[in-house]
């Protein structure tokens, strides 16, 4: 199943996503992408925090709505546009459920693992991971159709790490190297017994020198050619049953140049 989901309201008042998710839907040009609605319900800079997470109603309302179209399809397999960070709570759930030998690759450079209480900007994008361990907000429990191990999550181009973040980070002994190594992280994920994975691609992990147009721009991130390298393996080990591209915000579809590789890789 192939999803186009624009969700931005997990970035605080990040508007720019959505267009930046649009240019891509355009540029892959498949008509098999089933658009589900956003929520019209106040939110970026009239937003209301709730449980210490910014737009809080209209996520979670937003959120039901893509999790009840996911399993009325009942696919074996999920590609979604987006989008921000947020949003991958439904799709890494349910794809969880249904292979329980799921791997998660985190190509992102935030952990995106916060607890509500402990996030400096409450903003759900950084979020996601907590959420999905089921330490996040406990009315959002409804959200999840299984929660994961910490084992389960391995991190590429991660350097913009918040202190609590980092505490759970070494509490899991979660996979999340400053460098990537792609035979290494081959065989951690065979270590474990791993046949499935969700790839979750956030641009800002590559390094703005070869991509800026993202939503975070972090210095020292992986190059585009790293990326390709590491999916193009990862594609040839193991079967993948979900991928995702999120925040990149360029609304100039000949912007997406450097890019189109990653692109076609996670979403063809």
């Amino acid at each position: 199943m192939k999803i186009y989901f624009p969700q931005w309201q997990g970035s605080g008042t990040g508007t720019t996503i959505e267009p930046g998710a649009k240019t891509i839907l355009d540029y892959l040009d498949d008509e098999e992408f089933v658009s589900v609605p956003l929520s019209e319900l106040p939110a970026g800079n009239n937003r209301e925090k709730r449980y210490d997470i910014n737009n809080y109603d209209a996520i979670t309302e937003q959120l039901h709505r893509l999790k009840e179209t996911i399993e009325r399809a009942n696919p074996r397999t999920l590609k979604t546009i987006g989008g921000d960070c947020g949003l991958e709570i439904v799709p890494v759930s349910y794809l969880n459920k249904k292979y329980p030998d799921l791997g998660i690759i985190w190509f992102d450079a935030h952990a995106d693992i916060n607890k509500p209480c402990d996030s400096p900007s409450c903003n759900f994008h950084g979020m996601p991971l907590r959420t999905l361990l089921g330490e996040g907000e406990p009315d959002m429990t409804s959200l999840l159709s299984s929660t994961i191990q910490a084992s389960q999550i391995h991190y590429v181009g991660l350097r913009d790490i918040d202190k609590t973040e980092q505490v759970r980070i070494e509490q899991g002994n979660i996979y999340a190297p400053r460098l990537l190594d792609v035979p290494t992280l081959v065989q951690t994920l065979k270590s474990k017994d791993i046949k499935h994975l969700y790839l979750h691609f956030d641009f800002d992990c590559l390094e703005p020198n070869d991509y800026a147009k993202t939503y975070y721009q972090v210095p020292d991130g992986i190059t585009i050619m790293e990326a390709e390298t590491c999916i193009a393996a990862l594609k040839k080990e193991f079967t993948i049953v979900g991928t995702s591209v999120l925040e990149s915000i360029t609304t100039v579809q000949k912007e997406l140049q450097p890019i189109t590789p990653i692109l076609d890789l996670l979403m063809r």
